[in-house]
């Protein structure tokens, strides 16, 4: 691909998490350029990368710390101390990494950022400590954190040109009780100076990076400043939540992908990561004309709410079929379901937050359709684990989740219509019936018994009591689950079962 190409990619995602998170560029360019640019090949090629981040990082603070401003969203008055240990030990930080020499960006800050993400996701609401107020004086315990957290993070900033964003943004939110507009707004505007120190320090200590690297220099300020301006003023216009869950889709995505251009030498001669992609696309390929006949369908023929709640949760348990059957090994089949899971969670979640979603999905509480979707491709990855990685046998996943998805379907469409008689059984949710657990079992029985011998499992009577236990145990522990734990519980107890007749046949 074309450099170019790469350093408008690079500054723009550097532009979005300084405008989002206050993420420093450097955490973002440093590992695209010096990985995929040949400008920044060579001896000095981090150096120059790392000076490059720093000067696109001057005017893309400098506009997204004026945007938090003007929605009084900086707190100097608490983050004052830090600042000026930072920009103290900036330029020093700089001078010992060209003396260190090809100073490459540091693994800690590739998993703050993957983790900082993650925690956005679970906890998106970023809400100012009760009795913190804005502008209020700091004590002795916030005064002390400050110079230790301040000192170290200035010398970091000019020694890796890189996660002083991250850091301060930990800092002012954990440790001085900011929310994340003012962490955010306060820590970009001492990235500006900070920024613009250690890139002068370095232009000065290595005039060279001027002449050689002017082009991609000026491309990324310019790209890195508008992403930036734009992510800021989205950022403020719209509620914490939504800007902490599109904060924490972004940190996650980054930090992952920069992980994996940072390790790849390690990962990509391994012939299961080099198939994560390939299955993923296979899947998406699956799912997104499914999901989307699927939505046409409902508005043309005016499904009810619950018959077209029922077919996506046919599509949805069809998903772990597909990435079995597609994958090469277990490995890459278990990481594109987490993959899944870390990309569906955060847009589902952004999407209740708008009013047509309620009016497309019928959700019995509220987060139902994100959790169990979560709940499917996090479990699915753990059985995979199970059954194919410890066990050898991929067609025990295929046979649970078909056996589970068919049974759970059948329950709750013959349950609701001819569902009379109630379960007293033990332990088992009152408003559970014996015709519904009966559908459940039967469709179970069938689907796992085709499964099985359609993957060559062995004799059909083998395939049938194999089934027959496993659809048994389903159907009691489908009875007994409650507030929707079934799609955790009865895939896993189905893939259990499985695996113990598997290993008595094998005896």
């Amino acid at each position: 691909m074309n450099e170019i190409v790469w350093l408008f990619l690079a500054s723009a995602l550097a532009g979005i998490g300084t405008g989002l998170a206050g993420l420093s560029a450097a955490t973002v360019m440093v590992p695209i350029l010096i990985t995929l640019c040949p400008s920044f090949a060579g001896e000095t090629g981090a150096y120059q990368a790392t000076a490059v981040a720093l000067a696109s990082d001057i005017l893309g603070s400098a506009v997204t710390s004026y945007t938090y401003h003007k929605h009084g969203n900086i707190d100097l008055k608490r983050g004052g101390v830090m600042c000026a240990c930072i920009l103290v030990m900036c330029t020093l930080g700089s001078y010992a990494a060209w003396l260190a020499g090809n100073v490459v960006l540091g693994a800690f800050t590739l998993f703050l950022t993957f983790c900082i993400g993650i925690r956005f996701l679970v906890k998106p609401d970023s809400e100012q400590r009760k009795g913190i107020l804005k502008g209020g004086k700091l004590n002795a315990k916030e005064i002390a954190i400050s110079m230790f957290f301040g000192l170290t993070i200035g010398f970091g900033t000019g020694f890796f040109g890189t996660g002083g964003g991250m850091m301060m943004l930990v800092v002012f939110t954990v440790f001085l009780g900011m929310d994340q507009k003012v962490a955010v707004g306060t820590s970009t505007f001492i990235m500006t100076f900070t920024a613009l120190i250690a890139s002068v320090s370095h232009i000065l200590i290595h005039p060279a990076i001027l002449t050689d690297c002017l082009q991609p220099l000026l491309i990324c300020m310019a790209v890195a400043t508008l992403f930036s301006l734009v992510s800021a003023r989205f950022a403020n216009r719209v509620r914490g939540k939504i800007v902490g869950l599109v904060t924490g889709m972004v940190l996650s995505i980054l930090g992952l992908a920069m992980i994996v251009l940072h390790y790849q030498e390690y990962l990509f001669p391994l012939t299961w990561f080099q198939d994560i992609l390939p299955c993923a696309v296979h899947y998406l390929r699956f799912i997104i004309p499914t999901a989307a006949f699927l939505v046409v369908l409902h508005f043309a023929l005016h499904f009810s709410h619950e018959g077209f709640r029922k077919a996506l949760h046919t599509a949805a348990f069809l998903s772990p079929v597909v990435i079995v059957i597609d994958a090469d090994c277990w490995q890459s089949a278990a990481a594109v379901c987490l993959l899944f899971a870390l990309i569906i969670y955060p847009l589902l979640a952004l999407a209740e937050e708008f009013p047509w979603f309620d009016g497309l999905f019928v959700q019995r509480s509220r987060g139902e359709i994100k959790e169990s979707l979560l709940f499917l491709f996090v479990g699915t990855a753990f059985r995979i684990f199970l059954s194919w990685g410890l066990f050898g046998r991929p067609e025990i996943e295929i046979a649970a989740v078909l056996m589970w998805g068919s049974g759970d379907m059948a329950a709750a469409l013959i349950g609701k219509k001819y569902g009379k008689h109630k379960l007293n059984w033990p332990f088992v949710d009152p408003k559970k019936s014996y015709e519904g657990s009966l559908a459940n079992f039967l469709f179970g029985l069938v689907f796992g018994t085709a499964a099985l011998k359609l993957c060559g499992a062995g004799s059909f009577l083998f395939c049938f009591l194999s089934a027959f236990i496993s659809a048994l145990v389903g159907m009691y522990v489908e009875a007994v689950s409650k507030a929707g734990h079934d799609t955790v519980t009865v895939p896993l107890a189905e893939t259990f079962i499985l695996m113990v007749c598997f290993f008595l046949k094998g005896l």
